[in-house]
C-alpha cells in the first residue's frame, strides 16, 4: 500500500469515531427529552408523555432522527413528541414503524390512541394486540392499560381477574396508576375478594407516588371508614390535596364536606366555590350539587335561572338527581315560565332510570293528573317502586293513596297533596377506574 492510501485510511477512521459519538449524543439528547422513565435504563431521566417539553424534545429527537433514520428507541421518542404537542398525523407513522420493530413504548401509546380513536381511526381489537405485546414485554404503562381494557371490555371480553392480573403486574413495578387501580379493584370485590385493608395499602402507595385518583380514593376510605378508621379530618387533607392539584373528584367532595361541616368548618361559600371548580370541569355531580346551592341561595345569591342551566347540563350528562330537580323547577314555573310537558319529561327520564325520588314524583303526577290524566293506579304503581327501593317519602304518599277513598265523599275534606321533594346535594361516588388511559 502506498503512502496516500496509508493517510487515507488514518483519516477515516478517527472520522467514523467522531460520526458515530455525534449520533450517540443526537440519541441521547432525544432521550433525555422525550424517554418513558418505564423504560430500563431511563428511569431518572425519563417522564410522562404529557410531561414532554415539546418544543425541546421535536427539535432533539428530530436531530437523532436524521443522524440515525433507523433508530427504533428515537422513532418511539419522536412519536411521543409529536403526540403530547397535538400533532397525532406526524406521531402515528412514527408509532407504527416503531412498534413493528418492536417498540414497547410505541406499543404502548399506539395501542391506547387506536383503543380510544385518539387521533387515528379507533380499532379496540388492534389496540388491545398492541398493549398485550408491550405488556407481555414488561412494559408497566402497558399492562396498566391492558388492565383497563379487560376492567372495560375495550378490545377483548370484559374479564376483571385478568384486570386484576395486569393492575398487578404494573403497580408491583411500581406504576402509580396500577397501584390505584388495583387499589380500587379490592375496594368494589372486582377480581377479587372485597378487601378494604388491601384497598387502604394499595390507594396508600398509589397516593404516595403522587397520582391523584389514588389521592381521592383514599380520602374516600377514610370518609366512609373503609379499611381504616372513620378519620374526617384525613379525608379532607387528602382531598385539599388532590383538589388543589385539579381534581376535579376531590373539588367536588371537598365542596361537600364544607356544605356540611365534617373534617372542616362548614362553609357554604366555599363549598360553592370548590363545586364551581369541578362543574366548570364538566363534572355533572358538581354541577348538581352547585344547582342546589343556587336554587336554595345558599353560599350564593339565590337564582332559579342558573340552577336551571346546572341541572339541565348535568342532567344531559346522566346525573337522574339533576334531572328530577330540573323537572320540578319546571313544573314550579322557577328559573323559566312553567312547562308541564317538560316537568314530565325530565321526571319521567328520572323515574325510567330507577332513580327514587324521580319515581315518587310520576306518582305525585299521576295522583294529581299534572300534565297527565290522573290515574290512581299507576300513580300507586310509582309510589310503590320508590318504596321498594327504601324511599321512605314514597311509602308514606302509598299509604295515604291507600287510605284514601278511590271516590271521595263531596262533603269529606280534601286530602293532603302527596309530598315530591327535590334532591339535595350529595357526596360523589368513588371512582372505580378513570375511564380514559393514563399516558405514559
Amino acid at each position: 500500500m502506498n503512502k496516500i492510501g496509508l493517510t487515507v485510511l488514518v483519516l477515516v477512521a478517527p472520522l467514523a469515531f467522531v460520526a458515530s459519538v455525534a449520533r450517540a449524543e443526537d440519541a441521547a439528547g432525544c432521550a433525555k427529552e422525550a424517554a418513558s422513565q418505564w423504560e430500563p435504563g431511563y428511569e431518572s431521566i425519563g417522564r410522562d408523555t404529557l410531561d414532554i417539553d415539546t418544543g425541546a424534545a421535536i427539535k432533539a429527537c428530530v436531530a437523532a432522527l436524521e443522524a440515525e433514520p433507523d433508530n427504533v428507541a428515537v422513532k418511539a421518542w419522536l412519536g411521543r413528541a409529536y403526540y403530547a404537542g397535538g400533532q397525532h398525523e406526524l406521531a402515528v407513522p412514527l408509532f407504527e414503524a416503531a412498534s413493528a420493530m418492536g417498540s414497547n413504548v410505541a406499543q404502548a401509546l399506539y395501542g391506547d390512541m387506536l383503543l380510544a380513536g385518539d387521533g387515528v381511526t379507533q380499532n379496540e381489537t388492534r389496540g388491545a394486540e398492541m398493549l398485550r405485546r408491550a405488556a407481555d414485554a414488561g412494559f408497566a404503562p402497558a399492562q396498566n392499560s391492558l388492565g383497563l381494557s379487560y376492567d372495560f371490555g375495550e378490545g377483548v371480553e370484559q374479564d376483571y381477574v385478568e384486570a386484576v392480573r395486569w393492575y398487578r403486574a404494573a403497580a408491583e413495578q411500581g406504576l402509580p396508576r396500577g397501584e390505584t387501580n388495583l387499589g380500587l379493584m379490592y375496594r368494589e370485590g372486582l377480581g377479587t375478594p372485597r378487601d378494604f385493608v388491601a384497598a387502604w395499602a394499595w390507594l396508600s402507595r398509589g397516593a404516595e407516588h403522587g397520582d391523584l385518583l389514588g389521592i381521592y380514593n383514599l380520602g374516600k376510605l377514610y370518609e366512609d371508614g373503609q379499611g381504616v378508621a372513620q378519620d374526617y379530618d384525613r379525608a379532607a387533607e387528602l382531598y385539599q390535596q388532590a383538589a388543589d392539584a385539579g381534581d376535579k373528584y376531590a373539588q367536588t367532595s371537598l365542596g361537600f364536606l364544607y356544605e356540611t361541616g365534617a373534617g372542616v368548618t362548614a362553609d357554604l361559600a366555599k363549598a360553592a366555590e370548590y363545586y364551581h371548580l369541578a362543574a366548570a370541569q364538566d363534572y355533572p355531580q358538581a354541577q348538581q350539587n352547585l344547582g342546589v346551592l343556587y336554587e336554595d341561595g345558599r353560599g350564593v345569591t339565590q337564582d332559579f335561572a342558573h340552577a336551571l342551566e346546572l341541572y339541565l347540563k348535568a342532567a344531559n350528562a346522566g346525573n337522574m338527581d339533576a334531572a328530577v330537580n330540573a323537572g320540578l323547577l319546571y313544573f314550579d314555573g322557577k328559573g323559566t315560565a312553567a312547562d308541564p310537558t317538560e316537568g314530565l319529561r325530565w321526571t319521567q327520564l328520572a323515574a325510567d332510570a330507577g332513580n327514587e325520588v324521580g319515581l315518587n314524583n310520576m306518582g305525585h303526577v299521576y295522583e294529581n293528573g299534572i300534565g297527565v290524566t290522573a290515574d290512581r293506579e299507576l300513580a300507586m304503581q310509582y309510589y310503590q317502586q320508590a318504596a321498594d327501593l327504601g324511599y321512605q317519602l314514597a311509602a308514606d304518599n302509598l299509604a295515604a293513596l291507600r287510605d284514601r277513598p278511590a271516590t271521595p265523599d263531596s262533603g269529606a275534606e280534601p286530602a293532603a297533596p302527596a309530598v315530591i321533594a327535590p334532591i339535595s346535594p350529595t357526596q360523589p361516588e368513588p371512582m372505580v377506574t378513570k375511564p380514559d388511559k393514563l399516558k405514559n
